[in-house]
Formats: structure tokens, C-alpha cells, sequence
């Protein structure tokens, strides 16, 4: 298999094996035979030799022919002892020092296996509020969210990247102003995202140009008053100054949420594609829409079958990933969350000789994703019948509706497929 240098270099630095010394001893299609073979291994539970010989075939040629490619932690870790192959996490934080470091804690031993993480921030009081247990004041949020940032700082992915979280705060905490301007003077937090989180309510204060409360989240009180509209033009001026913070909306997720009995929907992923409950993870992988023209057009048959083995591939690798949290392995093998998406979709539209902005890429565009989504749903349906739904089917929305049964509390997303090397592969190798 030949790469172009630069796809060379990331391939050594961060995906094909190295012995005790440093060496490299593993090329690129022994990567894919591992990550198939180690993938595959999981169908002996449902088709026996046979299934597993034949997946592993089917997955390996998927990946060589640079179709479809599953997030780095898989790349990183398949066929490997104790692998850990998700790519997604969100660990709660909850008011009290114990609680704090036990996040820390867990964030690090999933960036050391190559995740990324998100966390709410909202439960913590505000700056300046009491601690009985010292008979000292708080120092907040972000007091505390500099002890993540330090950590992410000294402890590589699975030593080969730096780790990634999503912090979150809701727009009514006392400490909202101080989190949207975190990173106005710069150096601070530099391995985190940042994210407001908004509902529905406080947009329609925004509109009205009306005043909203600020909740001390350790009493339920109201710590003070500010103008919606000040916060939300607030929150444009420092994203377009400095990149962040960006706005989750949190009543839209929460009418999405598949399983609203186990729980709110309050944190994404470091790249805000996922939205997961506390100890959730989720697997991610995406079919790559340049590699899919022919002859002057889009080969739906081809995409088909790709979204059917992708959505059993991400499916499979669930059941061979080793959670550093027995948390997290309860809840993931619960709701099966996982993620399909595209890549390459502006090199498919110059194939294609239509303009990025052009109605008919947008008409495309829509029609692909339809696709997609009908036929992920449908093969994970499928797998349902073959392996039973995921265990929390039947308190899920999709029951409550009297939908089938289906093997994934979700199957897709479109996560960003650049490395960290200023985005240079997405067309080749996504991240997740």
C-alpha cells in the first residue's frame, strides 16, 4: 500500500506498532489485518468460524481500499491485550473533592487509551461560595477545570497524541462570564473545547432582549440577574475573538435522546458531535464518499453495503473493547451507541464537477444523508434480530413509539476526519 509522505509520517507516529525500543514493525496492511482480525473476533459469538473469516475478509478489504476507517482508538489498539477501541466519553463531575478527582482520574486512564472526553461543569458552585467542610470559599468551575487541563497536559493518548475534552456550563451558572472568557488572554485551558449550554427559554430571552437568573447549583438559589441578549452577543464576540466557547442546545438534544428514562442528555464529546449520558462511550467510523464515484456518478449500491458493514463493524467493536471503568462498560453495552459517518464529501462533489454551495450538492447532500441514516437504522434492525436489541431498548423512546427493535440506541454522526496535524488527511484517515 502506498501513502503519500506526509500520510506515511502520521501512519508511523501514531497507528502501526512499534517494539520496546521504538522501532517500527508493523506496515500499513498489517495495521488492517490486525484491526480487522480483532474486530471480527467478536462475530464467534453470533456466526461462529465462518462469520468471523468472513468479516474479517469483508472489513480488511474496507479499510485497505480506504472505504471506510473507524476512529483511532481502534487503528491504535484492535488485536491488542486489554484494547480499548471507542473514541467518545463523557465522565459526570459531581459537587465534592472525592467526586472531582475521581473524574481526573478517569479522564486519564481513557486519553491514555486514546478517548476524549466531555464533562458538564455545572454542578460545581460558584467562585467565591462556602465550603463548610474547610470554612473556606470555592474557587469554581474553572479553578477546578484547570486541574483537567494540567492532567490532559502530561498524559499522551496511548502515547502517541495529546488528549481532547468538551467542557460544558450552563448559561444560568454564576460563573458563566468568567467560562465564556476563559480563553481571551490565552494559554489557558488549551486541551479544551468550550461550550455554553442554552435552552430553549433562555433563546427566547435572547429575542426578547429580557434578563434571566443565575442558580447556585449547591442551593437552588438565584446568585443574580444578567441581560440574555448582553450573554448571547457576549458569547458570539469571544468565539469569533478566540474559537471559543461554542453553544449546545440543550432541549434539542434532549428531544433526541433515545433513552430519556436513564437520564438528561447534558454532554457531548470533545468535538460536540456526541452527545452521551454520564460513563456513556461511543464507537465512531466513516465511509469515505471520494472513494465512491463511478463513472461520473455516486455508486448508491456500494454505499449501501458499506453502511451495512460499517454499522456491524462499530457494532462488533463494542463487544471487543476493554473500558478502563466498569461504569462505562455497564452503560455502553446497555445503550450500544455508535456513530457512522462520511468523509470526503467536498472531494466527491469536485468528482462530481458540482460547486460545494451549489443546490444541487445541497439536494445531494440530503439525499446521501437520508440514505445513510435509512440504512443504518435498517441494518441495525437487522443485527437486532440476529443478536437481540441493545438491553434498554424497551425503555426507550423507539418502543414507547412502536418502532422495531434495534441492536443501537444510535448509529450515526459525522465527526471531523482530520488528524491534529492541521486537518491534512481527512480525506484518508479520520481521527474521531
Amino acid at each position: 500500500m502506498e501513502f503519500r509522505p506526509i500520510a506515511r509520517r502520521v501512519l508511523e507516529e501514531r497507528y502501526l506498532r512499534r517494539d520496546p525500543d521504538g522501532k517500527v514493525v508493523e506496515t500499513p496492511e498489517e495495521l488492517f489485518h490486525r484491526v480487522a482480525r480483532g474486530v471480527a473476533a467478536a462475530e464467534a459469538r453470533y456466526g461462529g468460524t465462518e462469520a468471523v473469516a468472513r468479516q474479517t475478509r469483508d472489513f480488511f478489504e474496507a479499510m485497505a481500499s480506504l472505504k471506510f476507517l473507524p476512529n483511532s482508538p481502534t487503528l491504535m489498539n484492535a488485536d491488542l491485550p486489554n484494547g480499548q477501541l471507542a473514541a467518545c466519553f463523557v465522565i459526570p463531575v459531581p459537587d465534592d473533592m472525592a467526586g472531582i478527582m475521581e473524574a481526573v482520574k478517569a479522564m486519564a486512564l481513557i486519553h491514555q487509551t486514546g478517548g476524549g472526553t466531555g464533562f458538564s461543569f455545572t454542578r460545581l458552585r460558584p467562585k467565591g461560595d462556602q465550603v463548610r467542610s474547610t470554612g473556606r470559599v470555592a474557587s469554581g468551575p474553572l479553578g477546578f477545570m484547570r486541574i483537567f487541563d494540567t492532567t490532559t497536559e502530561v498524559v499522551k493518548q496511548g502515547g502517541r497524541r495529546r488528549g481532547a475534552n468538551m467542557g460544558i456550563l450552563r448559561v444560568d451558572h454564576p460563573d458563566i462570564l468568567e467560562f465564556i472568557k476563559a480563553k481571551a488572554d490565552g494559554g489557558i485551558l488549551t486541551n479544551f473545547n468550550l461550550s455554553v449550554a442554552v435552552t430553549d427559554e433562555f433563546m427566547r430571552k435572547v429575542e426578547q432582549g429580557e434578563d434571566y437568573p443565575l442558580i447556585n447549583p449547591r442551593t437552588g438559589q438565584e446568585w443574580g440577574r444578567l441581560n440574555a441578549r448582553e450573554v448571547f452577543d457576549t458569547i458570539c464576540r469571544y468565539a469569533l475573538e478566540t474559537g471559543d466557547p461554542g453553544i449546545i442546545f440543550l432541549d434539542a438534544i434532549e428531544r433526541a435522546n433515545p433513552t430519556p428514562e436513564l437520564g438528561r442528555l447534558e454532554v457531548t464529546n470533545p468535538c460536540g458531535e456526541q452527545p452521551l449520558l454520564p460513563y456513556e462511550s461511543c464507537n465512531l467510523g466513516s465511509i469515505n464518499l471520494a472513494r465512491l464515484v463511478k463513472n461520473g456518478d455516486l455508486d448508491w449500491d456500494e454505499l449501501d453495503r458499506l453502511v451495512r458493514l460499517g454499522v456491524t463493524f462499530l457494532d462488533d467493536c463494542i463487544d471487543q473493547s476493554h473500558f478502563p471503568l466498569a461504569q462505562i462498560t455497564a452503560i455502553t453495552r446497555a445503550n450500544r451507541k455508535i456513530g457512522l459517518g462520511v468523509m470526503g464529501l467536498a472531494d466527491m462533489f469536485i468528482q462530481l464537477g458540482l460547486a460545494y454551495d451549489s443546490p444541487e450538492a445541497l439536494e445531494l447532500a440530503e439525499r446521501l444523508m437520508a440514505r445513510i441514516q435509512a440504512q443504518a437504522v435498517a441494518q441495525s434492525e437487522a443485527l437486532a434480530r440476529m443478536r437481540g436489541p441493545f438491553p434498554n431498548f424497551y425503555i426507550s423512546r423507539y418502543h414507547q413509539e412502536g418502532r422495531p427493535p434495534r441492536r443501537n440506541a444510535t448509529v450515526t454522526t459525522v465527526a471531523p476526519t482530520g488528524t491534529q496535524r492541521n486537518g491534512c488527511l481527512g480525506c484518508w484517515l479520520p481521527v474521531g
